[in-house]
């Protein structure tokens, strides 16, 4: 296959310690009028308040919404774009946690077209640009300063679901890691291994055929040279680093290898997409109401043992931006040692070795890779073949614990 890469990123991204106090600047450069989607917690932090300070010296008209919630229910991204139509601003700035960057997405784009969120589920279905959106995150995890995605719940629909639109892209992503410092360990082990996941489904997903179309007619494109670039920077730096920031939360490098492997992950799968592991935690959240990144990290090693077949120079790729050495193993043998060193690292932060120990349902095992099987946009990403068959067998094997019930001898099936 010849050189094939496609990348698709806000104007701006600026990381690093302070980054904050740009926030004044960069905004006046994008509008007038800024509503501000935050949640109740963080609009009384000082730090917050500092930076509302700093927009209005700047010359900005500031409307605060603090009602995030979590998961951004469908009927609450409705209610924040027409509570502030009136206001009439002309960029949304969302600081905090995945869900407050979600919902800024989600007003920007109702301000800007109307309508309700439900008329743009899926993929491209956004008509054309919304309105500037300034990303600032407080934790480091979902990536969406960078993605072209934002995740709802909607009461009428059992499984979350998604916008996906380069134009919901953000125009310029602001990323302090002093803003994690006072992250507690559960959230800042949690978003971590969401990130984790984000960047190696990223680096493992399909490799398509570069037709002129393909970056045109879908919003994830499959792996290619710039998002693998990206997806192992964030492999490296989460590897070495997500442990001691879940340890010692005061470690400022620790801290800033864990946003900027967050923002890295997020380079790479907001273009080449994700996979089963993300397919399959859409009905497990449903039924365990369990964090997002608890159950994609939870299936991660099972998931990786189940593509190993379509994937060993991959993990080899992975193993070596981890660190670990090869020293002369086969490479089906070292790549096992790659998972491994992955499901390890992961426990020693708390995340669930199995779906009965995040609290799946034995009975909801069949139903639960029935579900999986038909969130298309993922599962065609998925570098090897799934059918029903296969994804029940790796959903039980996740179920039980048992990544040795995934390498029975199979016949390399790849799905391109």
């Amino acid at each position: 296959m010849t050189l094939f890469a496609a990348l698709r990123l806000p104007r701006e991204i600026l990381f690093g310690k302070g980054q904050r106090a740009a926030l004044g600047t960069v905004a006046a450069r994008l509008g007038r009028r800024a509503l501000v989607c935050t949640d109740a917690r963080l609009s009384g932090d000082p730090q917050f308040q500092a930076m509302m300070a700093d927009l209005r010296h700047h010359g900005l008209a500031v409307r605060v919404d603090d009602g995030v919630l979590p998961d951004v229910p469908r009927d609450s991204a409705h209610a924040c774009a027409a509570a502030a139509r009136d206001f009439a601003p002309d960029l949304v700035i969302g600081i905090g946690g995945g869900s407050c960057l979600d919902m800024a997405k989600c007003a920007s784009l109702l301000l800007a077209h109307g309508g309700s969120p439900a008329d743009y589920y899926g993929e491209r279905r956004v008509p054309g640009p919304i309105l500037p959106v300034i990303a600032v995150p407080t934790t480091a995890g979902t990536g969406s300063e960078v993605t072209p995605v934002a995740v709802l719940s909607d009461p009428d629909r059992l499984l979350k679901v998604g916008i996906s639109s380069p134009h919901l892209v953000p125009q310029a992503a602001i990323c302090d890691p002093d803003l994690t410092l006072t992250c507690p360990p559960q959230l800042t082990a949690i978003a971590g291994a969401d990130a984790l996941t984000h960047a190696i489904e990223a680096f493992m997903a399909k490799r398509r055929e570069p037709d002129a179309d393909l970056a045109q007619a879908h919003v994830f494109v499959g792996k290619s040279a710039l998002t693998d670039h990206f997806a192992l920077l964030a492999i490296e730096l989460l590897s070495r680093s997500l442990e001691r920031a879940f340890r010692d939360g005061g470690d400022e490098a620790a801290r800033a290898d864990v946003m900027m492997g967050a923002l890295a992950a997020g380079c790479a799968f907001g273009t080449a997409g994700t996979a089963a592991a993300h397919a399959i935690q859409y009905p497990i959240g449903a039924l365990t109401h369990s964090a997002h990144g608890l159950g994609v990290a939870a299936l991660l090693p099972y998931v990786m043992t189940f593509n190993r077949s379509a994937c060993l120079p991959e993990l080899a790729q992975i193993g070596a931006a981890m660190g670990l050495d090869a020293q002369g193993e086969p490479l089906d043998v070292f790549a096992d040692r790659v998972v491994e060193r992955i499901a390890s690292l992961l426990g020693a932060i708390g995340i669930p070795r199995s779906l009965d120990a995040l609290g799946l349902p034995r009975d909801k095992r069949d139903w639960t890779a029935e579900q999986a099987l038909g969130i298309e946009r993922l599962i065609k990403n998925n570098p090897r073949l799934v059918d029903l068959d296969a994804m029940k067998r790796l959903v039980a094997a996740a179920f039980d614990g048992d990544r040795q019930a995934l390498t029975e001898p199979q016949p390399a099936r790849s799905a391109s």
